[in-house]
């Protein structure tokens, strides 16, 4: 079956590593039919500090020429320029307009950020002891249903219950939570993502948990698949396995963007 990701990162961030030919590269010796490219856009200083969790707004020339040296250099492979953008509600101390954003051919939308909290950064993990699992969770899907249901230009969410990255759950079932993530996911036409990282993070699952994914599935949301890799090497991790989570789910096609903006139908085979 053919394989595609459509969540990757390089070295254009101090949290990842590998070039972006090196990546591509991976990705053709494995076998990638299509790669999207999706750094994070930048942050301002407010929200990522020590320059860490985000691409330097100054690079990201030299970022998509990156990615246009790496597609023609690996014709047998489609190569998507995109990025990752946080979501970051009435708190983005960024102005963004149309212009900023038409370089990118594929938008992942992530929330990482709760009321300017980085939820998920190890560094912080603290927090999650003083506030609590119930309220985090709770608060984190009502920013998520906020950002899917924005104006933004996001054309997938990532990793949709990244609440659980570090084993931490609600006492009560989340259930309620899954039902009005995907109902506003279906309202808005956005996609979500099976991304593979998951299992190798603190809550050994990958995103979203099946429960999750068969409530997506039966809102009529369309998935694709992103391995989220941070180096070369894990560049198709787990693919085939995603296929088979979303299988169970009752999805029958994986949904791949392509480059002009369209969508295109995998049959799943297994």
């Amino acid at each position: 079956m053919e394989l595609i990701t459509t969540h990757t990162h390089t070295c254009f961030t101090n949290h990842g590593e590998g070039t972006v030919e090196e990546l591509v590269s991976a990705a053709a010796a494995a076998g990638v039919a299509t790669i999207a490219v999706t750094e994070h856009y930048p942050l301002t200083d407010a929200f990522d500090p020590r320059h860490y969790l985000a691409m330097p707004e100054q690079r990201v020339g030299e970022y998509l020429s990156a990615i246009d040296k790496a597609r023609a250099a690996h014709p047998e492979i489609e190569v998507i320029a995109g990025c990752e953008l946080d979501w970051l509600g009435d708190d983005d101390d960024r102005d963004l307009t149309a212009e900023d954003l038409s370089p990118f051919q594929l938008i992942l939308g992530s929330v990482h950020f709760v009321d300017r909290w980085p939820f998920d950064d190890p560094a912080q993990r603290g927090r999650w002891d003083e506030v609590g699992a119930d309220d985090i969770w709770r608060r984190y899907f009502e920013v998520w249903c906020e950002a899917v249901s924005s104006d933004a230009p996001f054309q997938v969410m990532s990793h949709p219950d990244l609440a659980k990255k570090f084993n931490f759950y609600p006492s009560f079932d989340p259930q309620p939570l899954y039902d009005r993530a995907a109902e506003a996911c279906a309202a808005a036409g956005r996609m979500v993502e099976v991304n593979t990282s998951g299992t190798y993070y603190a809550c050994k699952e990958m995103f979203p948990a099946p429960a999750l994914l068969a409530t997506f599935r039966r809102a009529g949301v369309p998935c694709t698949v992103g391995t989220d890799a941070h180096k070369p090497e894990h560049v198709a991790r787990d693919i085939e396995r995603a296929y088979r989570l979303m299988a169970r789910a009752g999805y029958r096609t994986v949904t791949v963007p392509t480059a002009d903006g369209d969508r295109r139908e995998v049959t799943i085979e297994l």
